[in-house]
């Protein structure tokens, strides 16, 4: 059973029997009373929607339970009815753990799900959502011409692809080691992507992120559909750059949609601006699609490794075998080292919109994160920033929680489309179709825009399988060419993972 299972549109909502702290699911006043199983709580004080108020005496030191498992601990006695959050709970978190392993996951469940979407073959075998020209500049020196290029060129599209979209980022130069490599590696991964039906890298010429080391590195490339334009070696690169795309767009023309089954979608899961909802509603509702796409012989990949935090041992507990066990410790102990190595505690988080929405600590945090993961998938893979998703099932793949790094790794790592969880509302858009799910239906109606799909639906009475239904006929039709919102707005950007000191 997950937490949505659980969702039955009361005044508050304790997520499992072991919680000793309920959510609100509408605003309380002082004095309001709330009945919760058969037993009312006296509210205390005033507590928002998304927040949380004690159902027993919580005594200090003692640890306060949401999703069944510790979210903190308490610093001062809690009475039934109170408001629990930043002024009563505190992080139990600290440094790296250890793990032990507990045996293989098993193999994953399979369903004889005959889903489909229309979609682009590739001549890899890989399937594209949309059949577009991506251009990617080697360094921010050419970003702006690369912007250029491609407003010019979807002025003369004529139907051919579905767009001509550049990616503009200020890097590539004055970098070193392993910071220019990933750099590198995030780009050459983009090149690649089956979203792409041609891509041009534009360079500069004298950066450090040379073009032709760029694309000796990018082993997913098809040499027939890639051009390159050296801008110091030409004397119009604006022109040189037109003509590449014009080239790309002959022998794209031809490409077609047709109908895949949906083992060839490769999902990815994000969730930004979180609020006390997200948990309960747009993420477990993510997961459903984690496990129906996995089941159906497809692939899901789960980033924002430091929203893993405090919610790592169940993914834990579904790794295919010891490799992958041992993978998934390294990399969420590999980040931990990074925040403490860099005098930061690894628990600076949640984020103050976070905060405000009724999340307290990065444990809660995190349990409801994770819920995007789903409960059957098995964790097939770890890989690392920049490299690409080759196992079906879900990846877990490592990246901070930063929404736009992320989600560039995302679709890097070969998501394509991205479901994008959010309680508090963002614009933001990345170069895969990017489905944004509301986690109440207040933030869908007031930014209807933004939002694709109202997951708050599940808190007013709709079940947990219609809204799975719906959201899964969403993403079949996004994937079949129907544009998401932050495609219908042009909001399509990149983000890269800074890690070193720059020259």
């Amino acid at each position: 059973m997950t937490v949505l299972d659980r969702v039955k549109a009361p005044s508050a909502l304790q997520i499992n029997a072991a919680d000793n702290v309920a959510v609100l699911i509408a605003p309380a006043q002082k004095g309001d009373v709330i009945s919760l199983n058969g037993v009312q709580i006296a509210m205390r004080a005033p507590v928002a929607a998304g927040h949380k108020t004690a159902l027993r005496l919580i005594a200090a030191g003692e640890a306060v339970i949401k999703y069944g498992a510790a979210i903190g601990i308490a610093t001062a006695d809690i009475e039934p009815g109170e408001h629990v959050h930043t002024h009563n709970l505190r992080t139990a978190l600290d440094g790296v753990e250890t793990y032990e392993y507990s045996g293989n996951a098993g193999a994953a469940a399979q369903s004889e799900n005959t889903s489909s979407f229309m979609g682009y073959r590739r001549g890899d075998g890989r399937v594209g959502t949309r059949n577009e020209i991506w251009i990617i500049p080697t360094v921010g020196c050419v970003a702006k011409t690369a912007e250029r290029i491609a407003a010019q060129a979807n002025k003369n599209l004529n139907g051919r692809v579905d767009g001509v979209r550049a990616f503009a980022h200020p890097f590539g130069c004055s970098q070193l080691g392993d910071d220019l490599d990933g750099t590198r590696s995030i780009l050459a991964a983009l090149g690649g992507h089956p979203n792409a039906g041609g891509v041009v890298f534009i360079g500069l010429g004298c950066e450090s992120n040379q073009l032709d080391k760029l694309i000796s590195s990018a082993t997913s490339l098809n040499p027939e559909r890639l051009r390159t334009v050296r801008s110091q070696q030409v004397t119009d690169e604006y022109e040189a750059g037109l003509e590449a795309v014009e080239a790309l767009l002959e022998i794209c023309s031809a490409d077609k949609r047709e109908e895949c089954s949906a083992a060839n979608l490769v999902i990815g899961v994000k969730c930004g601006g979180s609020d006390g909802f997200s948990g309960l509603t747009a993420n477990p509702l993510v997961g459903r699609m984690t496990d129906r796409v996995t089941a159906a012989g497809g692939a899901a990949i789960l980033t924002e490794i430091p929203e893993i935090f405090g919610a790592e041992k169940p993914l834990l507990a579904r790794c295919a075998n010891r490799d992958v066990f041992d993978a998934l410790v390294r990399v969420v102990n590999d980040f931990k080292s990074y925040f403490l190595d860099h005098n930061q505690p690894i628990y600076e988080n949640p984020s103050p919109g976070n905060i405000a929405g009724g999340i307290t600590t990065l444990e809660e945090k995190s349990l409801g994160a994770v819920q995007k993961a789903g409960t059957r998938a098995v964790v097939s893979d770890v890989i690392r920033y920049g490299e690409s998703a080759s196992k079906k099932g879900l990846t877990i793949l490592e990246a901070p929680g930063n929404d736009a790094v992320s989600s560039t790794a995302l679709t890097a790592a070969g998501a394509t489309i991205i479901l994008f969880t959010t309680g508090r509302g963002t614009p933001l858009g990345f170069p895969a179709p990017t489905i944004k799910i509301a986690s109440n239906s207040a933030l869908a109606a007031q930014k209807p825009r933004w939002i694709d799909f109202d997951a708050g639906a599940v808190l007013e009475g709709v079940s947990a399988d219609e809204a799975g239904e719906a959201l899964w006929r969403k993403v079949l039709e996004v994937a079949s060419g129907a544009p998401a919102r932050n495609e219908e707005n042009d909001e399509r950007s990149i983000a890269i993972w800074k890690r070193g000191v720059t020259l």
